[in-house]
């Protein structure tokens, strides 16, 4: 239950802001706030934020080393050298080699890509790898989403005369491999603007740097493999603002208009095809496909899927990897079930401002990551979860809460660790087995000393109040330009005051645990349907005709040629009772 409703407030220079916006909305003036709550200041702004065009984004070449990393592979073609494109096994890494591949084709040839096994090699450059690059004649690797901390490894590739572009978006530290070229923008020293590219969106802009280094002018081939990037983008949750928005806007149209083959495929299999595709269908359903490929057998048949424009050789592979998702979802499940059991068996390793840190060692490697995701929003705090390595290491994932950097923490431990890498809020790292329980000390240290109380407290954020009366047509028109929504522009969630069962509102579901709502509130006559889920203990008080505040986002329905709007309630205050409600306003 969220306990805390958090409105989001304005400075005073964002409230004169607003004033002046409001006069572009007259029949919608809370469109106004949520532009400022989104750093838009202008209406030429607004126009941009609304209307993203690809001419808004930035030079590839003001990214460090850009100009050596194009010179390196025109020189590879040139001088007609074998290329390896190389990635990681999740999505992100996946998307990425497919993209680059995909793009260079059209004009070369010799080039091979590779993904590493999770089991086999595990995460990052592998020694196997690179052998094998040498044994088939490479000379020059194109490394995506990974390689930012892989010194030893491009070493000893050089030893063996193959050459290394990195083309990473993950936190490097102070020395950094000894590759031909480094695409980073959060090297300290770049200056390129925007720092939260994908590790696709790297590749991407690789590729805008050698397209236009040789001329090339019309960059349809090249745009037409952004649906590439928007998987890449929502799969990797990176903010959706800057040129991630304006990737994921296009991308987005060409996902729903004519993807690739293989997406194609995906997009069918999931049950998709005659929807209109939103950042949410790729976190929830075609993500999960795309990832459960790496995470229980070989990354590289996602690849192979991305790549193919044989549509009988795309639904087979689909077909295989929709089997890997059951199979994940399964083991999601089972090792989801029992890390809570030891969770509820030591409740006092969690309290405070504690993190969870769990180990088993039987626990399937490609799962962890999932299962640390939802054991930091089930009980609100940094998790690390834990399982055995081939390679005798224990080896796992952490993600953090809203806020709080879980990188830091994990950094601030590194004498204790083999390996680590990631962001603020998701890092994979590798330990010895005896170092677990010092690692699960001074990480618990570091939280309790640096994490708010906030960070850890169930709570949601209010854009702002509304009337029932100001969901109007022009309300929704300019909403709808707000997508696509995900990390730092997520959905705006509104709140209205003293609204009232209209006295057809029903429980439903199989368990009888949602509220189908029919409501209005004090100051129209606007009849609002909306759904609350699982809160069907409130149902008695709102049968009572008695007043109540609720919080929730807007949502269309589509039927054809109409569409209805109904509201996804995420919280329901009751007034004089905050111990019943599902929070209190702040």
């Amino acid at each position: 239950m969220i306990s805390k409703w958090n409105y989001l407030p304005l400075t005073s220079e964002e409230r004169k802001i607003e004033a002046q916006l409001e006069t572009r909305f007259p029949k919608c003036p809370a469109i106004a706030r949520l532009l400022v709550q989104r750093g838009v200041k202008t209406w030429d702004q607004a126009q941009d934020f609304f209307y993203p065009q690809l001419s808004q984004m930035h030079d590839p070449f003001l990214m460090r080393d850009m100009d050596k990393a194009v010179n390196r592979l025109n020189k590879a073609l040139g001088a007609k050298e074998k290329i390896m494109i190389y990635g990681d096994y999740d999505v992100d890494g996946t998307t990425a080699v497919a993209l680059v591949y995909r793009y260079l084709q059209n004009f070369y040839s010799n080039m091979v890509y590779y993904v590493p096994t999770r089991d086999d090699e595990g995460y990052g450059i592998s020694i196997q790898s690179i052998d094998y690059a040498a044994s088939i004649g490479v000379k020059l690797i194109i490394v995506l989403d990974c390689g930012i901390k892989a010194i030893g490894e491009i070493s000893y590739a050089k030893s063996k005369g193959i050459d290394f572009i990195v083309c990473d978006h993950h936190v490097p530290d102070d020395e950094l491999p000894p590759a031909v070229a480094i695409l980073n923008p959060k090297l300290k020293d770049d200056k390129y603007p925007f720092k939260e590219l994908s590790g696709c969106g790297v590749g991407f802009k690789f590729m805008q740097g050698f397209a236009k280094s040789n001329g090339i002018t019309n960059f349809y081939d090249l745009e037409s493999l952004l649906d590439l990037c928007v998987v890449s983008i929502a799969a990797d949750i990176v903010p959706i603002v800057g040129e991630n928005r304006i990737m994921a806007c296009y991308g987005l149209k060409r996902l729903n208009s004519n993807p690739n083959v293989g997406l194609r495929s995906i997009i069918k299999l999931c049950g998709l095809s005659n929807k209109e595709l939103t950042i949410s269908d790729i976190i929830f359903k075609i993500g999960p496909r795309i990832n459960a490929s790496g995470r229980m057998e070989s990354g590289t048949e996602s690849v192979e899927l991305l790549v193919t424009k044989d549509s009988a050789a795309a639904y087979e592979i689909s077909k295989r990897i929709d089997k890997y998702n059951k199979d994940r979802k399964e083991l999601d499940r089972q090792i989801t079930e029992e890390a809570n059991k030891i969770i509820e068996s030591h409740k006092n390793q969690i309290k405070g401002k504690k993190p969870i840190v769990i180990y088993d060692r039987n626990w399937h490697k490609g799962i962890i990551g999932i299962v640390a995701s939802r054991l930091a929003e089930l009980y609100f705090r940094p998790s690390v979860v834990l399982t055995y390595d081939d390679n005798g290491l224990a080896t796992g994932s952490s993600r953090s809460v809203r806020g709080f950097n879980i990188y830091a923490a994990i950094k601030s431990t590194r004498d204790l660790l083999e390996t680590f890498g990631g962001h603020t809020n998701a890092v994979g790292l590798s330990l010895k087995e005896e170092n677990i329980d010092e690692f699960r000390r001074r990480l618990t240290d570091y939280v309790e000393k640096h994490i708010e109380t906030d960070q850890i407290t169930p709570q949601i954020d209010v854009d702002c109040e509304l009337g029932f009366e100001e969901i109007n047509n022009d309300f929704l028109k300019y909403l709808r330009l707000f997508n696509p929504f995900g990390p730092d522009n997520p959905k705006p969630v509104f709140v209205t005051k003293n609204v009232y069962d209209f006295g057809t509102s029903k429980i439903v579901g199989k368990k009888m645990e949602h509220i189908k709502f029919e409501l209005v509130d004090s100051k129209s006559e606007e009849i609002m349907n909306g759904i609350a889920f699982n809160m069907a203990t409130y149902f008695d008080y709102i049968k009572q005709h008695k007043p109540f505040d609720i919080c929730y986002t807007v949502e269309e329905n589509k039927h054809r040629n109409s569409s209805s709007v109904q509201l996804q309630i995420k919280g329901i205050r009751i007034h004089g009772d905050q111990a019943a409600g599902d929070g209190h306003a702040s």
